[in-house]
Parts: structure tokens; C-alpha cells; sequence
């Protein structure tokens, strides 16, 4: 299966399984984690979830093989209507997301680290939203990168398609922590048990008034 689920004491785990294309997204790969994250968020004994890969990179993005082989509007245009369909989901659960990031995450594969609540990197993890090296601007990409980090920072990200390592997307907020590799997944833990301990319905209830509010107007979102 091009993703790996598991669930193990009230922690759901998706694990983008495809190794040997860096764990490129196409839309098997879309369908696969949207039916995974809808079943997720009927499951009240899921607390939370992470987001991971196989192989050395969370994800290099994008499937751009199977997208020059179907340059169509329709296919391309429901590829991102997929995408940020899943994107979406990830933002509406009940539980909090986590990306596991312990390599390469670029294009797709950075927005995935920004969609997500909550990141933890690798010292060695890099990021880019490289797609405009390429001729391909990182459209939906930029909708959570440009939510996460400040303005300027992210044009630089989608115009340049640069890399910046774990040090600098920790200073500018794209992640939470940076851990040596070793440490990586005691740390997921512990910040995750940290919030799991808290009750589901208040969380739950929290998650969904701070994204609510972060597009609201001032006086709307003390409304909420």
C-alpha cells in the first residue's frame, strides 16, 4: 500500500509508503490518506495523529511523473482539488497532526509540514517549495506556508524554491521542534502526551475555534 496506517495506544500513524520515489504524492497516494483521515475522524479512541515516510524523505512532492503523463486540466485541476481537499481534513479532525519529519520535505511534501498543527524535525531535515525551479509555481503549497510563516519569508520560500535547513524553519516557525535523529520519535511522544492528557471534547472543541478564529475578523472571532 502506497500508505501505511496503524494505530497504537489511541495514536493513529500515516506513513507515505512509497520509498524508492521519495515518497512522491500522486493520487492513489491523495485517495489513500483521505479515506484513512476521514475513518480517523469518526474514531473517538483516536487521540491524535502522525504523519510520516519510509525511505529518506517525508516527501519530495508531488507525483510530477504521473502529472506529465496526464496534462489535462481535468486530471491535473482534481489532482489539487484532492489535495486540498486532504489538506483541509487534516485542519478539520478533532485530533491534533503531527508531521514526523526525519528528511527532505519539499513542494507537497513542505505543505504537508505546514498543514499539519504541529511539526517535529531532524537537525538534517530540509524544506522547499520548489516547484518554480522547475516551471511549476507551489500553489497549494503557499496556502499553508504563507499561514505559518511571515509573509516575506514564505515569498522568498515559493520564489527562489531555495532550501533552508531545520535551524532556520524552526526561527521562522514551520516547525516545532528540532531533535537529533535518534530523539525524534521520543519527542513526537512526549509532546503528544502532553496534549492527549488533556480531554478529547475540549480539544477537539479548541482545535476547530482556533482555525475558525485565525480567519475570522477581530471582533467575529471573539464572537467564536
Amino acid at each position: 500500500p502506497v500508505v501505511l496506517v496503524s494505530v497504537e495506544n489511541g495514536i493513529a500513524r500515516l506513513t507515505l509508503n512509497r520509498p524508492k520515489q521519495y515518497n512522491a504524492i500522486s493520487r492513489e497516494v491523495l485517495d489513500a490518506m483521505q479515506s484513512s483521515l476521514d475513518g480517523i475522524a469518526r474514531d473517538r479512541a483516536i487521540r491524535a495523529v502522525v504523519i510520516a515516510g519510509n525511505g529518506p524523505a517525508l516527501s519530495g512532492g508531488h507525483d510530477l511523473k504521473e502529472m506529465m503523463g496526464c496534462r489535462t486540466e481535468a486530471f491535473v485541476g482534481g489532482l489539487f482539488e484532492a489535495c486540498s481537499r486532504v489538506m483541509l481534513t487534516m485542519a478539520s479532525l478533532p485530533q491534533p497532526v503531527i508531521a514526523r519529519v526525519h528528511g527532505t520535505a519539499t513542494a507537497a511534501g513542505c505543505q504537508i509540514v505546514a498543514a499539519a498543527d504541529l511539526a517535529v524535525a531532524v537537525r538534517e531535515a530540509r524544506f522547499a517549495t520548489s516547484g518554480v525551479n522547475l516551471g511549476l509555481f507551489c500553489a497549494t503549497p503557499s496556502v499553508p506556508l504563507s499561514r505559518n510563516v511571515a509573509r516575506k519569508r514564505a515569498f522568498e520560500m515559493l520564489f527562489t524554491g531555495d532550501f533552508i535547513d531545520a535551524q532556520t524553519a524552526l526561527d521562522w516557525g514551520l516547525v516545532n521542534r528540532v531533535v537529533a535523529a535518534d530523539e525524534l520519535d521520543a519527542e513526537i511522544a512526549r509532546l503528544v502526551g502532553r496534549i492527549i492528557e488533556k480531554p478529547r471534547d475540549v480539544i477537539a472543541a479548541g482545535k476547530a475555534l482556533f482555525y475558525a478564529q485565525l480567519e475570522a475578523r477581530l471582533a467575529e472571532a471573539y464572537d467564536l
